[in-house]
């Protein structure tokens, strides 16, 4: 088999069906399969992908117990690719499904293990459009993406990229930065970008910050050495205010030392918290997603 589509569904009750029949009609010439992942929506959208199973053979249908977020619903659909290479797609009709056929090509001619799409012009929202530029700034800094390169949710990974990414297991997962854990060998390509059909973005203030988070604290070690060069910096700082006050520089400072470095005790101990506690609910094997339904365990 040649190429997976994975679709997470959520509030698509709406689009997935005229996206099912575009895919299938657009990739007809191709040997595909189309895997759905509904991620506890909480429209109609399970019963429509009920039928849409039913009525295609190359179609795969997973249902969640509940909303564990979009990349966890990806990762889980990505554990069951049969394709050489797999396309991640949203359900809301922004990508158009021929475009799929421009990052196949691109990863064919440039032997790509991951291809992302990138758009001209985008028509999302001034605060979706905010949140990505934000999240494009976190990610070159902290996984060391290339500037350059806009993380698409539109993209296409190969089969032995896929191999690794799922070897993680923990509650958290992150695609993009998963990516870049296994490799550099990363194309681009320019796709076109349509307004929503349907309803308005589910990208909320809650998710931009819980993504901030999970960046932060789950795949890089940004704060614990903000923690080491504050502590440094403090060391330092009580050495010049300890000479200040031996030559009568400074008198009573003592009160407004102890609030300073009371605040940034406080401050520490929220964030080794933070890590701690993203450890334990990794150790405590928090799921990543709990299938509701699987049609591969029907058919």
């Amino acid at each position: 088999m040649l190429l997976s589509v994975v679709i997470p569904v959520y509030k698509g009750e709406k689009t997935i069906t005229k996206l099912v029949e575009k895919l299938q009609d657009e990739l007809k010439k191709y040997d595909f399969e189309i895997i759905l992942v509904n991620d506890g929506s909480p429209d109609n959208s399970e019963q429509v992908c009920f039928s849409l199973n039913e009525k295609y053979k190359n179609l795969h249908f997973i249902s969640l117990r509940k909303n564990f977020g979009e990349f966890n619903a990806v990762i889980c659909g990505l554990r069951y690719v049969k394709g050489k290479y797999a396309v991640i797609i949203d359900d809301d009709f922004q990508n158009p499904p021929s475009e799929i056929l421009k990052l196949l090509n691109k990863a064919q001619q440039e032997n790509r293990d991951v291809v992302y799409s990138y758009y001209t012009d985008k028509k999302h929202h001034f605060f979706r459009n905010l949140g990505s530029w934000v999240v494009n700034r976190i990610t070159t800094w902290l996984i060391h993406k290339p500037a350059n390169l806009y993380l698409s949710s539109f993209k296409l990974i190969s089969k032995e990229v896929i191999a690794e990414i799922i070897k993680y297991t923990g509650p958290y997962p992150y695609i993009d930065a998963l990516i870049f854990r296994v490799t550099n060998n990363v194309g681009r390509v320019e796709v076109a970008h349509n307004d929503r059909m349907e309803g308005e973005s589910n990208y909320t203030i809650k998710k931009l910050v819980r993504l901030f988070i999970i960046i932060v604290f789950v795949y890089s070690l940004l704060p614990i050495r903000f923690v080491q060069a504050t502590g440094i910096f403090l060391i330092a700082s009580s050495l010049i205010l300890t000479f200040l006050y031996l030559i009568n520089v400074i008198a009573d400072w003592q009160i407004l030392m102890f609030i300073f470095f009371g605040g940034i005790q406080l401050s520490s101990i929220g964030i080794i918290g933070e890590y701690v506690g993203k450890l334990f609910l990794t150790q405590n094997e928090t799921p990543q997603f709990v299938e509701k339904y699987n049609s591969n365990h029907v058919k």
